[in-house]
């Protein structure tokens, strides 16, 4: 995996904050980082190139009509920037070819790492059907942080009443003394995370209880 930048643009981003999303069910994080990028009027700074995605090229999908961005192509990992908010935001178009997810997150968490982002925020989602007793009540909202996150942000979370994703009973009905993180329908979202907690990456998971 090789970021490539566009030309003439400034790319460093240290100490930037990276959002991104996951390929989850119903496309949540990528329609969230969609209206952050053109909320934001954000500009395109490079884009991923990776054997792991599905390949893709199609017309600029922030394109207001002006010369300077009518005919632009878009491919399936773009990368946007704000310099004046230090905040850096990927949007991923395609899915990740099943054979290659544990070598895309390896490759992503190693170019996090590289770029020198003070923090990363992932955007994901996982099936509502799928929740168990303790998930039904309250928000649909649940978080993860990374140990080195946590450093970061303390107890800030669960003071704005925040809930952090639950684990599962590995064997339900059974026993419940071997529980276990279980994202379903999040894609990649799980080993992501336990990759940036093994490299102590400061990084966050947003998801949502998504219906259909």
């Amino acid at each position: 995996m090789m970021f490539v930048a566009a030309e003439n643009t400034p790319t460093s981003f240290k100490d930037f904050t990276l959002i991104m999303p996951a390929i989850s069910v119903g496309n949540v994080g990528q329609l969230a980082v969609d209206l952050i990028v053109s909320t934001l009027n954000m500009c395109r700074v490079g884009y991923i190139h990776t054997d792991c995605l599905i390949p893709m090229a199609g017309n600029n999908p922030y394109a207001t009509f002006t010369p300077e961005n009518a005919n632009d192509l878009s491919t399936n990992a773009e990368v946007y920037s704000s310099p004046e908010l230090r905040l850096a935001v990927l949007q991923i178009r395609t899915p990740i070819i099943q054979t290659k997810s544990k070598k895309f997150c390896k490759l992503m968490v190693s170019w996090i790492k590289a770029s020198g982002f003070s923090r990363t925020v992932v955007l994901s989602s996982s099936h509502a059907y799928q929740r168990d007793d303790q998930q039904l009540l309250g928000t649909p909202l649940r978080y993860l942080q990374t140990p080195s996150m946590q450093k970061v942000t303390g107890d800030r979370l669960k003071e704005m009443e925040w809930r952090e994703m639950e684990t599962v009973s590995t064997f339900p009905g059974v026993t419940d003394s071997e529980r276990r993180l279980y994202i379903p329908g999040g894609g990649a979202t799980k080993r992501l995370f336990t990759d940036s907690c093994a490299e102590d990456i400061p990084l966050h998971v947003v998801s949502v209880f998504q219906l259909g």
